[in-house]
C-alpha cells in the first residue's frame, strides 16, 4: 500500500502536461505527502474546466468500516460501565480516509468512477514499505527515469465531503482523493509484491482517464511494464 509520495514539480508544468486550465492552489511547496494532508490534484470543475486544486489525501471508508469501528468503541465503553448513545456515537465515529482504492468492482466506490469524480494525482517518486540490513522500516522509493519526472497516479476524488476526520477536530467539510491500484512489476513487485499505484505517463492515457466511460477507462488500471521504473538510492 502506497502511503507516501512526494511532489516536486510546479503548477505550471502539472498544469501543461495534464492540459488544465486554471489553477487554485497558488505556489506549490515540494515536498513529501502523507495521509490525510492536502495535495494537488487535477479535475474537472463544477463548470467543466479542467483545474489544478488541493484535496486531503484519503476518500470516506465504507460505511461497514466507519459501523464495525463504532460498534469497538461503544463495546469499550460499556464495558468500563459507560451508558453509550450508540447512534450519536457514530455520527461521530472518526474515518481517517481509505488512500489506495483496489476493488473498483466494490458497491462502495462504484459512485466515483466516472468521469466527474476522476482525477490526476501528480508525482515525482512514490515509496513502499521496506526493511534495512538490521530489518528496521526504510521506504523504498520509486521513480520514473530523469530528474524528478512529473507523471499522474490515477485518482478518484470527491468535493465537499462533510464528516469526522479526527474526533478533537469535530465535523468538517473537504475535498477529498485518492488513487488507484494494481497488480505491482518489477522493481516494485520485489519490494511489496501486494500492489503499486496506477501510473499515467502518455498524454493519450490521462486524457482518457479524465474523460473516457469507465467501460474503457477501467482498462488503465494495470501496471507499468517490468523496468519502467526505478529505485532512487
Amino acid at each position: 500500500m502506497c502511503n507516501l509520495y512526494r511532489q516536486r514539480s510546479g503548477p505550471q508544468a502539472i498544469m501543461d502536461l495534464s492540459k488544465a486550465m486554471r489553477s487554485t492552489v497558488g505556489n506549490l511547496a515540494p515536498g513529501d505527502i502523507y495521509p490525510d494532508y492536502a495535495a494537488p490534484i487535477v479535475r474537472t470543475g463544477s463548470d467543466g474546466v479542467r483545474e489544478l486544486a488541493l484535496a486531503r489525501w484519503g476518500m470516506p471508508s465504507s460505511k461497514k468500516a466507519i459501523y464495525e469501528a463504532a460498534t469497538k468503541r461503544a463495546d469499550k465503553l460499556r464495558a468500563k460501565g459507560k451508558e453509550v448513545d450508540f447512534s450519536a456515537l457514530l455520527e461521530m465515529e472518526p474515518d481517517s480516509g481509505t488512500t489506495n482504492v483496489r476493488n473498483t468492482t466494490s458497491s462502495h466506490w462504484k459512485p466515483w468512477l466516472e468521469p466527474a469524480n476522476r482525477c490526476l494525482v501528480p508525482f515525482t517518486a512514490f515509496s513502499e514499505p521496506g526493511r534495512d540490513a538490521e530489518g528496521k522500516y526504510k521506504p523504498i522509493w520509486f521513480s520514473l527515469p530523469g530528474d524528478d519526472p512529473l507523471a499522474f497516479f490515477a485518482g478518484i476524488h470527491l468535493p465537499g465531503w462533510s464528516g469526522v476526520r479526527k474526533i478533537k477536530t469535530g465535523r468538517e467539510t473537504i475535498d477529498l482523493m485518492a488513487f488507484l491500484t494494481t497488480d505491482p512489476s518489477e522493481p516494485v513487485k520485489s519490494v511489496h509484491p501486494k500492489a503499486m499505484p496506477v501510473i499515467l505517463t502518455d498524454p493519450d492515457e490521462i486524457e482518457a482517464w479524465m474523460t473516457a466511460p469507465w467501460s474503457e477507462a477501467k482498462a488503465l488500471q494495470r501496471p507499468l511494464p517490468d523496468g519502467a521504473l526505478h529505485i532512487l538510492n
